[in-house]
């Protein structure tokens, strides 16, 4: 499938810094990778803590202390860059995913517009000014 999809090589291991939000996506990358190799850790110790509040502590000791040494394992400068790589490669769809949702967005518009018999150039606040003083009259 990733030879089907166009992919552009990331430029460098340390490409120009993304934006706030971006860098939160690939954060957001990273972390599912982290507890997609911990998950098997990460259920047993859900499954000890259920219906536990403080005890959880020392009740399930042991399978926090598995599940954070899997975390920390997997927890690596690697993981981050495979991350950023993988944010890097997907960029194209996510770019082809907002275009067909403003696509989508403009033909609701338009049927909104033509649904209501709005014109082009006003906006929404404009109509209810000019319904209500039709109103008036």
């Amino acid at each position: 499938m990733a030879s089907q999809t166009e992919q552009l090589p990331m430029p460098s291991r340390r490409p120009l810094p993304l934006s706030a939000g971006q860098e939160q996506q690939v954060r957001d990358m990273y972390y599912k990778r982290v507890r997609g190799y911990c998950a098997d850790e990460i259920k047993k110790f859900a499954e000890c803590a259920i219906n536990r509040t403080v005890s959880a502590t020392w009740a399930c000791r042991q399978e926090r202390l598995s599940m954070n040494s899997c975390m920390i394992m997997y927890a690596t400068q690697q993981e981050q860059d495979a991350a950023r790589e993988e944010w890097f490669a997907t960029r194209l769809e996510r770019q082809k995913q907002r275009e067909e949702k403003e696509k989508k967005r403009i033909e609701q518009e338009k049927f909104h517009r033509e649904w209501w018999g709005l014109s082009e150039k006003s906006t929404p606040k404009e109509q209810g000014t000019v319904k209500s003083l039709d109103g008036a009259e």
